[in-house]
């Protein structure tokens, strides 16, 4: 594996002219239009990226893009990302991760769509995760441990870095947008939840539910960079009586909120 991610990264770096972001974005479902704020350097298809897999899903779009910040500051964009429910096995879901590590990345901002639980979200808020639950049923650091990446056993007591957290929170309250905190349980889908499971997940202390985040950001510690995960709700399930939900209409729900998500995220990574 370690070889595999040296030669896409070297792909990448040759089709960027070493273009070296120290921010990554993982865009999540329908969130793709924060790219048209962003000043775009490079699109690097995954299609034509060594050893990348490819996104199935749609609202995923698939592309690498490298982009700078009006400081200068560099990003890379993941427009599309990959479930452990398409039926990659954990290492193709978190292998973009390992290869962000390879090409410079510091910090990562993970963003998804999810289903709220707690009782005082609506559709369309802002969670900012503080923490996470994984409930998929395995792990992406399973199997033998490689110590140039990192640890055998990495720590998981700061997974979303506090520090991060505490400038989007200053920033959102700069911006005098209204934002939640929660727990994001993540589960393997691709079915959305029962309400016994909604009820289960509820009980342990979760506030939102999703099927991605979980595993990028358990290999984003194993490899010491920092996260931010950022969560839009796209429906809710916390309730006596839970609501049937398409993913059409979990789009639809993301769609709404983008316009002030994009706004937010920009002045975020300005801040980082």
């Amino acid at each position: 594996m370690f070889e595999k991610i040296q030669e896409t990264a070297a792909y990448i770096q040759k089709m960027t002219q070493d273009y070296q972001p120290e921010i990554a974005i993982i865009l999540g479902s329908g969130l793709g239009n924060l790219v048209n704020e962003l000043k775009i350097e490079y699109t690097v298809s995954y299609k034509d990226i060594p050893n990348f897999p490819v996104s199935t899903v749609k609202g995923h779009k698939g592309q690498l893009l490298f982009a700078s910040l009006k400081s200068g500051k560099k990003v890379v964009v993941m427009q599309g990302r990959f479930h452990f429910y398409e039926g990659y096995p954990m290492s193709s879901v978190t292998f973009p991760v390992y290869v962000m590590k390879f090409i410079g990345v510091k910090t990562i901002i993970v963003s998804n769509a999810s289903g709220g639980m707690n009782p005082n979200f609506h559709v369309g808020d802002i969670m900012f995760i503080n923490d996470h639950v994984n409930l998929m049923g395995t792990h992406p650091l399973i199997g033998p441990n490689d110590e140039r990446f990192g640890t055998r056993f990495p720590s998981m007591h700061e997974a979303y870095s506090h520090e991060l957290l505490q400038k989007a929170l200053h920033t959102a309250e700069r911006l005098h947008v209204s934002v939640q905190q929660g727990v994001y349980v993540g589960v393997s889908g691709p079915t959305f939840e029962t309400p016994a499971e909604y009820k289960y997940m509820r009980t342990i202390g979760g506030d939102a539910v999703g099927m991605s985040t979980v595993p990028e950001t358990i290999v984003a510690n194993y490899l010491g960079i920092k996260v931010l995960g950022i969560s839009v709700i796209s429906d809710l399930g916390g309730g006596e009586i839970v609501q049937k939900i398409t993913h059409e209409e979990v789009l639809a729900a993301v769609e709404k909120t983008v316009p002030i998500l994009v706004g937010l995220v920009k002045e975020i990574l300005e801040e980082l």
